[in-house]
Formats: structure tokens, sequence, C-alpha cells
């Protein structure tokens, strides 16, 4: 039996809009790399994917395309999201002989069943014998520490590349959640709106994300901050670099930090009254890269009077929670979201 174990291999795939991580049972997070691929047109081949590919964005010729598989969570080019699922699981590979017996992938709510089928194909295709689905926000809620099970509420707000995930948990289930298209790439692009407003400068996404993980708040800060950025003169054509502070970030994405607030509110008063008394008592845990952003949790915790606490390492929330799940598949199948087969009763 251990011989069989070492060969077919459980895994977790946290199949993210910005980031796939990948953990084997008995070995832990094996990848963490941007859902980003590189492919040659002319030839047709994939020329990088993950690291390798992000470092091209922008910056290729025509003939080359650097893309992103998945937006929002959802998959948006099957083809390439299968080849970045397939280009991970063999490079993580120990040796060549191992193959995938189950593969337990985190999906954001509410997706539609043709959305589904779609992540559960591309993993099919990509070498996984058997593919089991569960939402993202109940994963992200157990790799954060959370005890899910209880008869109390559990408040997850997972603010990723894609979407953001609010749900209230309990008892194993999703009592209320909502999912937006408000999350860290529609921050970028708020601070790549607002550079060209008010400076007349073209910047591009990586530039953008630059700025936002090092001068980036959602609240005032005490120390003055401020990053040089370059980009294109949108007046000359020629190149130029600005000095960007934080209040600027902070003004460019202020609108987009309102609407994932304001859904976080919504939520909260649409709980069952016993969950919202567990939820002032427990508190909000931010996770997802969104969660690392100065100030957030100070903001969220002033606008809604409930506690809010950042969870241990955010980033790997979900890679942990499906991890719990792979290492002990029995004890957690209840939480899998898998169409359920007709009951049949032989009489």
């Amino acid at each position: 039996m251990a011989f069989l174990d070492s060969i077919f291999k459980d895994v977790g795939i946290d199949l993210g809009t910005a980031n796939a991580v990948i953990y084997f049972k008995d070995r832990g997070i094996v990848v963490n790399e941007p859902s980003v691929v590189a492919m040659n047109a002319k030839t047709n081949h994939i020329l990088a994917v993950g690291d390798d590919a992000k470092k091209m964005l922008g910056r290729t010729p025509a003939h080359i395309s650097v893309v992103r598989p998945l937006v929002n969570g959802v998959v948006s080019d099957f083809e390439m999201t299968e080849e970045v699922l397939r280009h991970l699981l063999n490079r993580s590979k120990s040796h060549p002989i191992v193959s995938y017996r189950r593969a337990v992938l985190a999906i954001p709510n509410h997706l539609t069943e043709v959305e589904q089928k779609s992540v559960e194909d591309a993993a099919l295709n990509a070498g996984c014998s058997k593919v089991y689905l569960v939402e993202s926000p109940i994963v992200a809620a157990l790799g954060a520490g959370l005890l899910i099970d209880a008869p109390a509420a559990s408040v997850i707000v997972d603010i990723g590349g894609g979407t953001t995930d609010i749900a209230v948990i309990s008892l194993g289930g999703t009592v209320i959640a909502k999912t937006l298209k408000v999350a860290g790439d529609r921050f970028n692009e708020d601070i790549i709106r607002f550079v060209r407003d008010e400076f007349h400068l073209a910047i591009g996404e990586p530039t953008a994300e630059f700025a936002k993980i090092a001068v980036g708040s959602a609240i005032p800060l005490d120390e003055r901050m401020e990053v040089t950025i370059r980009g294109r003169d949108m007046s000359t054509g020629l190149p130029r670099e600005i000095g960007i502070k934080n209040n600027h970030v902070r003004a460019a994405i202020a609108k987009s930090l309102r609407t994932i607030i304001d859904a976080v509110h919504e939520t909260i008063e649409e709980t069952p009254p016993e969950l919202a008394g567990d939820a002032l008592r427990q508190g909000i845990t931010l996770c997802g890269g969104g969660a690392l952003l100065r100030g957030l949790d100070h903001l969220l915790q002033k606008e809604t009077g409930v506690p809010v606490r950042i969870a241990d390492d955010p980033l790997l929330c979900v890679a942990r929670g499906l991890g719990i799940i792979i290492d002990d598949f029995q004890s957690h199948r209840g939480l899998l979201d898998n169409p359920l087969k007709p009951l049949v009763i032989n009489l």
C-alpha cells in the first residue's frame, strides 16, 4: 500500500486568477507560481508558464502573446488553463511514473455548472484521475484555522486577484456568501487609470502592481511613502518617471475598496441574528493577497464595528486548507461540492 501511495498521489490545486498553488500529500506546497502563460503564435508552442511568463508581460513582440487563462476565477481560455495545470503538475513530480489519483480544486462561490465543468475538465485533461471541487471560502477558512464545523459563525473575506469571496460559514457549510469581481486586478486597473489621468503617464499592469505593493494603503499612514515608477509620457511619447505617494494609490483604489466594504456590510446584514452575534464575538478573518494592503483590517473594523484579524500567511490560506482536506480526505469529504447523484431506493 505504501508503494502504491508513493506512485498515486493526491493533490490540492488552488487555481487562482493571479497564482496557482499546488499541494502534494505528504510533501506540502510544491508549486506557487503566477497563472500566466506565454505562447508563440508562429509556432503555436508554449514558451513559458508561471514566473518566466509573468516577466514577459508588456515586453513581447507581436507574435508572442502572454495571457492569463483565468479571469475573475473563471476559465476564459480552456486550452491555456489546461497547459498551465499540466506544466505545473509535471514540474512538481518527484518521479516520472508518479500519477495523480485525486485532485481537490478550490473554486469561487456561485460558479455555474458550465464554469464548474470547465475547471473540472481542465484538471482531468491535465492528468488527474478524479476531480473534486470545494468552495474557496470554506477551504480558506479551514486554512486560516477557523472552526468551520462548529455551530457558530466563521466570517471569512478572501481578497484574491480576480475575485473577493465573502462568506459566513457554520456547521461546515456556507450560510451567506457573496462573490465580487473586485479584487487585486481591479486595484491595478484603478492605479493605471489614476496615473494616466493625473500624471498623463501610461504604465502597464506590472508597474501598477509594484506601486500597489510598495506604497499602497487603505487608510492614511503616519509615515510618508513614495516610490518611483516609469512609463510613457502621453504628451510627448517619450519615457518619463514620476514619484507616486501612498495617498495617490489610496485615492486610486478608494472606490473599489468601498465596493468591498459595502459587500461585507450587506453580508453581515443578511446573516441570521444568532450568527451575527457570533460574528461580533469571533470577528472577521481577512485572507488572500488583498489582506496585505496596509490598514485594510483597521478600515474594515471601523466601517463594520466587528473585530478584524489578518490570517497567518494570508496568501496561502486556500492551499493550506486544501492540504488539510488532502491529508485527511475521508474526514473532510462532506465539504466537497460535487453534484448530487439521484437517490436510488431498492424496494
